[in-house]
């Protein structure tokens, strides 16, 4: 029986969760990573081992000249963390693309970018099918627990009327960089000075309000988009900082879509420290009605993580263009 050729894969982003990507990566047997990329000078010349914690160096150095990655290495795909908004990562996208490699992203705006950025979004389109790679914006949220999930379980209903998606996260089990992106330790008035700024809030809510529309062919007639602050209601210590009580713990995100004139659409997201019985739900009125909960929720550092590395194969094998996650065939874990 012949040996399984292994997919050459470029980890482009080696923050934290480019880190527990590659690791997830690294252990899987038809996987070599052969690349990685990185902008962080503190990181650039390091192998790559020394980032993801082995013993054994890899051989690979961290590099911050993609091009030069690119010309120098043969890989099929690319497994791209870099940051949240299509506006930022665009030219990164177009040189994987124009290098001939397949992508799989975690940036948030990826999920269903062609409502904040519908030009950018239809060259990315044309630019990967002229290549023949598939790009693909994806996580756990956006790209599974608020989205995905429920488009999944609307499968076993003859109709659909409302939908409600419900998420709480102890922010607290998170890393520092989601601790604050939630506001943890501000005062409610520092908090929506942020909020007012675009520097505060989850960034996909709205993407994964818009893939289940997509999705269900609903046409959304008007959106409803809050950000609130929840006040801590005792003194809180997580592992990176501290909240005292009366202070900002973080963040409660509504997305409602309204469909002939109902809010057909309700996502509602709170992540903050100290949150009581963290859970996921989705609940799908219908025929007949869905009630299902995650009790803790999914995890969502290793989620996002592993979501990435399983997409690979869905990816390899899909019709080339920009995708959404109902684009492709359903994600499922593969590992030997």
């Amino acid at each position: 029986m012949k040996a399984e050729e292994k997919i050459k894969v470029i980890l482009y982003g080696i923050g934290s969760i480019g880190q527990r990507t590659g690791k997830i990566a690294w252990g899987r047997e038809n996987i070599q990573i052969v690349g990685a990329i990185d902008s962080d000078a503190a990181k650039v010349g390091q192998d790559l081992a020394e980032l993801l914690g082995f013993a054994n160096q890899t051989g690979i150095q961290v590099s911050n000249d993609p091009q030069a990655v690119f010309k120098d290495t043969e890989a099929s795909i690319a497994l791209h963390t870099t940051t949240s908004f299509v506006e930022q990562v665009y030219p990164q996208l177009e040189s994987m693309a124009r290098a001939g490699l397949n992508v799989v992203s975690s940036t948030e705006e990826l999920l269903y970018p062609f409502y904040r950025h519908p030009e950018k979004s239809e060259k990315l389109d044309q630019l990967a099918k002229s290549k023949g790679v598939t790009i693909l914006g994806t996580g756990v949220n956006p790209g599974f627990v608020m989205d995905t999930l429920a488009l999944v379980m609307s499968s076993v209903c003859a109709k659909v009327k409302k939908i409600k998606i419900k998420r709480v996260v102890d922010a607290s089990t998170r890393r520092l960089p989601l601790q604050k992106k939630v506001g943890a330790g501000l005062s409610a008035d520092e908090f929506r000075t942020l909020v007012k700024q675009g520097k505060l809030g989850h960034i996909g809510l709205l993407e994964s309000m818009l893939l289940i529309a997509y999705g269900l062919k609903w046409e959304i007639e008007k959106i409803d988009e809050n950000i609130d602050p929840m006040i801590a209601d005792a003194d809180y210590q997580t592992e990176y900082l501290q909240v005292k009580k009366g202070q900002v713990a973080g963040i409660k995100h509504t997305v409602g879509g309204y469909v002939k004139g109902e809010k057909g659409l309700d996502l509602d997201l709170r992540m903050y420290i100290g949150a009581k019985e963290p859970h996921d739900s989705v609940y799908i009125e219908g025929e007949p009605n869905i009630d299902m909960i995650v009790k803790n929720g999914v995890a969502g550092d290793i989620a996002t993580a592993s979501i990435l590395v399983n997409s690979i194969p869905k990816v390899l094998r899909a019709e080339p263009g920009l995708k959404t996650m109902i684009d492709i065939p359903a994600i499922h874990n593969y590992a030997k």
